[in-house]
């Protein structure tokens, strides 16, 4: 069912009478995680809660889920009172635009809520402001003191402290007249000062880095559907980075994940993504999230650890190998040459030269590359010996490696890796491609013979061999349902509805460097229509049912790469060189990608149907190309 409809800058639910409904939405400032239920219960009455993170507070044991959090009841909230008594407040609309906004009436207030984290400070914010619309003065209070001490917890640092605080003062409203005050969730510890929160100033600062972040780079076309959903997923992917003792670090977040990077989520989706943006603060956070793994890099070629943890000061590697550096590799080399910064490839050359030899010693007598597991850690069955993952992030890895190696002057080096991927591509043929279902299409490891949402990686890195029957799998009704692709068919081996998004976004992604646009463009609108409209809005989620389809970050980085690295084919070529294919889906009729960062330049791709594709260099139109066809772009 949809509750929202799109709206200026954002999508907003104009609540109905009957209409019983509630979802979350997590936002991220520097020191904070602020997820926030809203919604409405029976009656029209509007339900909150507030759910806070703060990363840097550590607890103890300090573990990958050690960061001082606090879901507050409502208890513990100060209530509105009128003349000393509480009113039911009915929902009248929810907007999310990077805020959320709510709107709730009583028969004395009209009652507007922005909730959002302040940019620096350990703080969840609510700017309240009430409005009298009786036609009698009314006495605004609220039910608790300036600060209430919610909790103490110990920690690494110390003592913490968890606050409710606001700057209310009890008055008296005349008809129409309004008044605006700040409440805030805050965390610190026990020696610091009390925070108070200036919300009108940290309102204006969410709304500024949510411009940066959803304006980096844009998307303009007919399908204003798509153009909103890259926007929240621009704001999603970018926002989740967290202060530490060790640096800004991107996390995964969803009440879990934070102050730590993973190999998957922060190395292969999230750096590519960076480093197409050129947010400062992003790439920093990326730079930081490659620096982590390096230290373990050792001689010895034991396998790099899975997570970095702990503000960078611990590992997680449970799972023992996942193709973490594969991940690595690929998703280091792609960013790299993306950047075509100088200091950032100097930085990481032995990380990814290390990589690429560690992939290379763990291939197997098949000819494909070994690891115990992949990025979904067991929770679906695998031999434990070789998966199709890991394989194609190493070949995709070696291409990419081989390429940085051409730009720093060693062919030699280039054409080893070039040899690795050959040989890694065959055996990836070899050993993987079967006929499942009456599809010629891949298993994803040896004894189960299954069909998988990961047979769309061949197509991510462009090994089209098997592409018919691997599409015609993906959206068959053995995997593709209306929430997107199941992560693996229904049978002994998975006995629920599994759908991970990442491996959804992927398949799109691969199907568009297929050539496959317009037939899969439908299943795309329809997952967009559901993720950004329907119960569980406005982002791509992690899992279902596993961790109730949370809002990860990292899927929304793969969301928006669907469009440069699918739609438009971007591939490095090293040295400042780019391959693009300009796409115009048959359901447009214009389309304009603009602030794309290529080698430090700002690039925009404007598409109108019949006319060629103006490719624009730092503003100055640099060149124009056929639409669909291929065209390498040199911005040095």
């Amino acid at each position: 069912m949809d509750y929202f409809k799109l709206c200026k800058n954002g999508i907003r639910w104009t609540v109905r009478k009957g209409q019983v409904h509630t979802d979350d939405i997590e936002m991220a400032g520097f020191q904070t995680a602020d997820l926030v239920t809203y919604g409405v219960a029976e009656g029209g009455v509007a339900v909150f809660g507030r759910y806070c993170v703060f990363p840097s507070l550590r607890t103890i044991p300090n573990n990958t889920h050690a960061s001082l959090r606090k879901r507050y009841e409502d208890e513990s909230f100060p209530v509105l009172l009128a003349d000393g008594k509480e009113e039911a407040e009915k929902a009248v609309s929810f907007t999310l635009d990077g805020i959320l906004t709510a709107k709730t009436r009583t028969s004395v207030y009209e009652i507007r809520r922005e909730f959002f984290p302040a940019e620096h400070w350990k703080a969840a914010v609510e700017r309240t402001t009430v409005k009298n619309i009786s036609d009698k003065p009314v006495r605004l209070s609220l039910s608790t003191p300036e600060v209430v001490l919610d909790a103490e917890v110990r920690g690494t640092k110390g003592m913490y402290q968890l606050e409710v605080v606001h700057d209310h003062v009890d008055r008296v409203l005349a008809p129409n007249e309004s008044f605006a005050f700040d409440l805030a969730c805050t965390g610190r510890i026990a020696n610091e000062p009390i925070v108070k929160v200036d919300g009108k100033k940290e309102l204006s600062r969410r709304r500024r880095r949510c411009r940066e972040l959803m304006n980096a780079v844009t998307l303009t076309s007919d399908d204003k559907e798509l153009d909103t959903m890259f926007r929240f997923a621009c704001l999603r992917a970018g926002e989740s980075i967290f202060r530490t003792i060790t640096g800004d670090i991107h996390a995964p977040g969803g009440t879990k994940y934070y102050a730590a990077s993973w190999c998957n989520d922060q190395v292969e989706y999230v750096g590519p993504w960076f480093a197409q943006t050129g947010d400062k603060v992003d790439l920093n956070a990326s730079m930081n999230a490659y620096g982590h793994y390096i230290p373990f890099m050792s001689d010895s070629y034991h396998h790099i650890p899975s997570s970095v943890i702990s503000e960078g000061l611990d590992i997680w590697e449970g799972k023992g190998d996942r193709g973490d550096a594969a991940m690595y590799l690929f998703g280091g080399a792609f960013f790299a040459l993306v950047c075509n910064n100088e200091e950032y490839t100097e930085k990481l050359w032995n990380a990814l030269k290390w990589c690429a030899e560690y992939c290379h010693r763990k291939t197997g007598p098949e000819g494909v590359v070994c690891s115990d597991t992949d990025e979904l850690e067991r929770r679906i069955p695998t031999d434990g010996y070789a998966n199709l993952s890991t394989s194609c992030l190493a070949y995709g890895g070696y291409l990419l490696i081989a390429n940085l190696a051409d730009q720093k002057g060693e062919p030699e080096l280039a054409a080893w890796y070039r040899k690795w991927a050959s040989d890694l591509k065959d055996a990836i043929e070899s050993y993987y491609g079967r006929n499942l279902h009456g599809f010629e299409t891949y298993r994803y490891s040896n004894g189960f013979d299954t069909l998988r949402s990961w047979i769309c990686l061949p197509l991510c890195m462009r090994i089209f061999d098997r592409i018919e029957g691997t599409l015609n799998a993906m959206f068959s009704p053995y995997l593709w349902t209306k929430n997107g692709m199941l992560s693996c068919e229904r049978g002994e081996e998975n006995k629920t509805d599994i759908v991970w998004d990442r491996s959804t976004l992927f398949g799109f992604k691969g199907a568009f460097l297929g050539d496959r646009v317009d037939p899969v463009w439908d299943s795309l609108k329809q997952y967009i229509h559901t993720r950004l409209l329907g119960e569980r809005v406005p982002y791509a989620v992690e899992a279902y049912p596993e961790n109730d389809m949370r809002h990860l970050s990292g899927e929304s980085a793969l969301f928006c790469r669907i469009i440069p690295e699918g739609l438009f084919k971007m591939w490095p070529l090293g040295s400042g060189k780019y391959s693009i294919t300009p796409t115009l889906p048959g359901q447009l009729t214009h389309l304009k990608f603009d602030g794309w960062r290529l080698g430090g330049h700002r690039i925009c791709l404007d598409m109108e149907r019949g006319k060629p594709c103006k490719v624009y260099k730092d503003g100055v139109l640099l060149a124009q190309c056929e639409i669909g066809k291929e065209f390498v772009l040199d911005v040095r």
